[in-house]
């Protein structure tokens, strides 16, 4: 297995990464998981044009954006796989054992690991942890992911893959690693980005290609809605057939399916959109 670490391809087992690194003692990064599918990578230009917002939302340099499509080439190509998360890790650098960065210049790591299509419809919990929408890194796609795994955590717990959060008001966000949308009434919501969720790429497509509508929505609306799905780089549009302890019998349902057909024939016809 190779991976792209400051400059040029390594080897995974003689790659290193400073223990100063910012990203390790601090959380001091931002990343991009981007599905790839026979060595090519999906909408790796919205990808590319949010790890440049991240960048700037945590203060960091924008990445050289030449380089990082140059080590993603790289390691498609040094490893080939049908399925493939690439994940793409820019960091603060070497830095003091504090909050104060260093002058070291940023990292940057591209690697590549297999994964295997999701099941059309999934599990989902609710927790009584916060997203805080007027928060620093609100909207930030940063590696200081803590709170994501304590969540992640209690939903496998209850035989779940994703948790959902509300905000800091009582209304819907995001789960731990995806975008959520509702049918009410026959009629497709998501959230708005003001409610503290990522600017998903994966979202944005959903909502371009469907028409569905960003709307403030409170968190119990997972109680009443009449379909739930999920969407996320390697979820795509996958479908709820469980919000806790309330079953969606028939997931997916007819507007999601329609939105998973939807997604499947755009996504297949342009690799980035």
């Amino acid at each position: 297995m190779k991976i792209w670490l400051d400059g040029g391809l390594q080897d995974i087992e003689s790659a290193r990464v400073s223990v100063f690194d910012h990203g390790l003692t601090v959380g001091d990064g931002i990343f991009e998981t981007v599905k790839a599918v026979d060595g090519r990578p999906f909408a790796l230009s919205r990808h590319l044009d949010r790890l440049t917002r991240s960048a700037r939302g945590l203060g960091l340099p924008d990445p050289d954006l030449d380089e990082v499509r140059r080590a993603c080439a790289a390691v498609l190509e040094a490893n080939p796989m049908p399925l493939g998360r690439l994940r793409i890790t820019y960091t603060g650098g070497h830095g003091p054992l504090g909050s104060d960065r260093g002058d070291h210049g940023p990292t940057l790591v591209v690697a590549l690991g297999g994964t295997t299509r999701r099941p059309d419809s999934t599990a989902v919990i609710t927790v009584p942890w916060t997203r805080n929408e007027r928060g620093a890194l609100a909207g930030l796609k940063t590696t200081s992911y803590a709170e994501n795994v304590v969540a992640l955590a209690r939903a496998r717990e209850r035989g779940a893959s994703e948790a959902l959060f509300g905000n800091t008001v009582g209304q819907l966000c995001e789960g731990t690693g995806s975008n959520v949308f509702v049918v009410l009434d026959g009629e497709l919501h998501t959230p708005p980005l003001a409610s503290g969720c990522l600017a998903g790429i994966t979202r944005a497509l959903a909502v371009e290609w469907t028409g569905a509508k960003e709307t403030d929505l409170p968190l119990d609306v997972l109680g009443r809605a009449e379909e739930v799905f999920l969407t996320s780089t390697l979820r795509d549009v996958q479908a709820v057939h469980r919000v806790d302890d309330r079953e969606l019998p028939g997931a997916p349902g007819p507007v999601t399916a329609k939105a998973m057909r939807i997604f499947e024939e755009r996504s297949g016809a342009d690799l980035d959109p």
